[in-house]
């Protein structure tokens, strides 16, 4: 079996290609409605993560977030050539373990496919009656 490349994870904005992030996500069942620009402004004002394999991105994420209440967990994704090798794992991993994001008491996440994959982190999934949301 072969090894399976070393992947960085990095918060550097400087080294986050946002353009190629945007493409992918804009090609998603849930981001079919956005914009580049909406995607920017969205980027902008969240706390971002990339993966990187030998330098090149290979994944994406982000929170947005207060950082001291709540924070949502969204737009994972991972270069649909390179998925399948845990660096989901490694980007929502890396998202939930952040410092600044050491004291938030609630995260939430919204998906229609992923319910195991966010299991693993102890997300469950919630019909309790309290979350309500407006979709305009």
């Amino acid at each position: 079996m072969a090894d399976r490349p070393e992947v960085e994870i990095s918060f550097d904005r400087d080294r986050i290609d946002f353009e190629a992030a945007s493409r992918l996500i804009r090609a998603s069942y849930w981001g079919k409605r956005r914009t580049e620009a909406g995607n920017r402004r969205a980027f902008d004002n969240s706390l971002c993560v990339a993966a990187f394999i030998d330098g090149e991105q290979v994944g994406f994420g982000r929170v947005m977030t207060d950082y001291a209440c709540f924070a949502y967990l969204c737009d994972v994704v991972v270069w649909p050539e390179r998925r399948g090798a845990g660096i989901g794992k490694k980007l929502v991993g890396a998202l939930l373990d952040h410092p600044e994001l050491a004291g938030v008491l609630a995260f939430s996440l919204r998906t229609t496919d992923a319910q195991s994959f966010y299991e693993a982190f102890g997300f469950e999934v919630s019909n309790d009656g309290m979350y309500m949301r407006l979709v305009r």
